[in-house]
């Protein structure tokens, strides 16, 4: 009898929960293109990223990805996604700010990426656009964030774009419609374990 009560609550419980949810996708009646901002000291954020570029091709669309930073060496993701003629992939970085020391090099090559973010941003084929690491750019200085926010106000009506990276402005989490913030807990570099191939490359 007991157990017939909290299957019953169960139930209960789950037919109010159910109420909600419907009610709440019943209400959500817009259909665009959307920028998400992921940002935070976590790992995750390019992973994540390059999920929903694996959701596009899912659906038969097709993507294009820029990395802003990452270019000293190959990933995983890169070796993949490049099988894919739906995939525009650019690695457009010249390694981790704190490899090249050269701030000129840096800024250079930051402006060499966005050019062909913007390239993407304008293509009505493109249903995502991956801008990776492209807040550690902002933040460091070395492409103006009111450029950005203008290209994304530009971009095809229909289209997605996913910014990741540290430190990402307030200015652009204010424009984007979903921000999420990777928060690290535990990270198995603190112990010394070295970067693994299918984890972190």
């Amino acid at each position: 009898m007991a157990d017939e009560s909290r299957e019953q609550r169960h139930r209960r419980r789950m037919e109010r929960q159910k109420a909600v949810v419907d009610a709440a996708i019943g209400r959500a009646t817009d259909d665009r293109g959307v920028v998400l901002v992921l940002t935070g000291n976590g790992k995750g954020k390019s992973s994540s990223a390059f999920g929903m570029v694996a959701r596009t091709l899912g659906h038969g669309m097709q993507a294009g990805v820029v990395q802003f930073i990452k270019g000293s060496f190959s990933t995983g993701e890169e070796a993949f996604f490049r099988r894919f003629p739906e995939v525009s992939y650019h690695v457009m970085g010249s390694g981790f700010t704190w490899e090249t020391q050269n701030r000129e090099q840096d800024t250079a090559a930051a402006l060499a990426a966005w050019e062909q973010a913007e390239t993407l941003l304008q293509d009505p084929d493109k249903a995502l656009v991956v801008l990776d690491e492209l807040n550690i750019v902002l933040k460091l200085g070395y492409l103006p964030l009111h450029t950005v926010l203008q290209a994304l106000e530009r971009r095809p009506p229909g289209q997605h774009v996913v910014i990741t990276g540290r430190g990402a402005p307030e200015a652009l989490m204010e424009a984007a419609d979903t921000v999420t913030e990777m928060r690290l807990v535990k990270h198995a570099f603190q112990a010394g374990v070295k970067a693994q191939k299918g984890i972190e490359l």
